[in-house]
């Protein structure tokens, strides 16, 4: 497909990175000379220089002969009006990217009137994956399919964890739980689970559960669960606002360091039944009174992933017991792997991911729909949610007689309101909702699995 991208910032770089990979025709936008000459080299695609609101810089990249207009800009009128210039001009598909929590009620409004194929907030998107953490501690990072019926969790294994030289096979023999392993990360390497890999300390695992499932998987292997009463976040930007808002209504206590005092009186006047301090978020001082070494978790949203890292560091030093840290740059994902960090969020990533599954979804060529798509271990491993039509080749027969390609798990069935863990004898049937998790392999369709 023909893709224009408007905005050469964090989001617009790692999309035209993943799309020119999946072999999309890609044009990237921006007023900024020197963005566009980096992420035009860098991949190889074409860059154009100018204002891409305007209809004359559109028609420089080739909005008459695109199939979809992304607009990333840092400033949600501009996303608007790119969206509606492509529109009335081109009547290509647009996306746009809205961050102003004023905006985020009016989103289906937007779609209606202005024909948008889809609103996509970062920010809102990234509370609610540090909420679903925060309402599940234990994990690492929490994916949801199936409208939230079945999660996606990842888990370091503990030190001395009974889980430690078990096999796959072994913990599903012992434990019965339905729970299904899908990822294991080891040092630098990726790998998709099966019935003989053995489960080592510190590997970084992979399961997909109901969420009663998972509860009861983590009891069976003497992974506490311990529950997030209270939380600090420091920094009171977009993210900070959703997720208090979030949080509250969850019944968990928040307390809000920002250091710019206009910032907190927008905040304490939302907000009446959060703690709104005004303060340097480094200072240790002000952390130690503020009680971060007694609360139950600490989340850091500065503007400065350098910040983030380090405050994240420091509470976790000082007795925090579940530690979150916001992170934009993928330079830092070496680095931050080697800090013991308890979880740590990509606003970028989830943007892109939502973005990268419509296009593939308007590929798809052969009965079935993918809905969802995450990007796991750092990009090595993915998964990936589809909705299976009637005239699919995956349909009608057992699992086990299926040819599937290498590096393949078909991780979970949703039938209904029904959630089926897949056996051998297992039957996919039209309308099922299957999550399959892959390593180096792009699903555009539930068929691409099939050798």
């Amino acid at each position: 497909m023909n893709i224009i991208i408007v905005g050469c910032g964090k989001v617009g770089e790692v999309l035209a990175a993943q799309l020119n990979k999946e072999g999309h025709n890609v044009t990237v936008v921006d007023e900024r000379a020197d963005k566009v000459k980096a992420v035009a080299n860098k991949y190889d695609i074409m860059g154009v220089i100018g204002n891409g609101a305007c209809r004359s810089t559109q028609i420089e990249a080739g909005v008459d002969s695109t199939d979809l207009l992304i607009a990333v800009t840092g400033t949600d009128e501009v996303n608007l009006l790119c969206c509606l210039v492509a529109k009335k001009s081109a009547n290509c598909r647009t996306i746009a990217r809205l961050k102003n929590p004023d905006y985020n009620i009016d989103a289906p409004y937007f779609k209606g009137e202005l024909g948008l194929s889809m609103v996509i907030n970062p920010e809102l998107a990234a509370a609610r994956e540090i909420a679903r953490i925060l309402n599940f501690p234990s994990a690492m990072k929490i994916e949801t399919f199936a409208k939230g019926r079945v999660e996606l969790l990842t888990f370091k294994i503990p030190d001395g964890n009974r889980l430690h030289g078990m096999s796959v096979k072994e913990v599903a023999m012992k434990f019965k739980t339905d729970v299904t392993f899908c990822t294991i990360e080891r040092d630098d390497d990726a790998f998709i689970a099966n019935g003989n890999f053995v489960f080592a300390e510190r590997d970084l695992v992979s399961i997909i559960a109901s969420p009663a499932s998972a509860k009861d998987f983590f009891s069976k292997i003497d992974y506490k669960i311990q529950p997030i009463k209270d939380t600090i976040i420091v920094g009171g930007g977009s993210i900070a606002y959703y997720l208090t808002d979030i949080l509250l209504r969850s019944g968990i206590s928040v307390k809000i360091i920002e250091k710019n005092r206009e910032r907190c009186h927008e905040l304490a006047s939302e907000f009446e039944h959060a703690v709104i301090i005004n303060g340097d978020p480094t200072d240790e001082d002000i952390l130690r009174e503020e009680g971060i070494g007694s609360v139950s978790s600490f989340v850091a949203l500065t503007g400065l992933d350098e910040e983030n890292i380090l405050l994240s560091i420091f509470a976790k030093n000082s007795g925090s017991r579940k530690v979150i840290t916001k992170v934009n740059r993928i330079e830092y994902d070496n680095i931050t792997s080697q800090l013991d960090l308890d979880s740590i969020v990509h606003p970028k990533n989830i943007t892109a991911d939502t973005i990268i599954s419509y296009v593939r979804a308007m590929n798809n060529s052969s009965g079935s729909n993918i809905e969802t798509l995450y990007n796991l271990i750092n990009g090595k491993a993915e998964a990936a949610e589809f909705t299976v039509c009637e005239g699919s080749p995956i349909i009608g027969k057992p699992l086990m007689e299926l040819k599937l390609k290498p590096d393949v798990l078909i991780a979970t069935l949703q039938r209904g309101r029904a959630q089926i863990s897949p056996r051998g004898h297992t039957v996919i049937e039209p309308g099922d909702s299957v999550v399959i998790v892959t390593k180096g392999i792009t699903l555009n369709d539930a068929a691409d699995i099939l050798a």
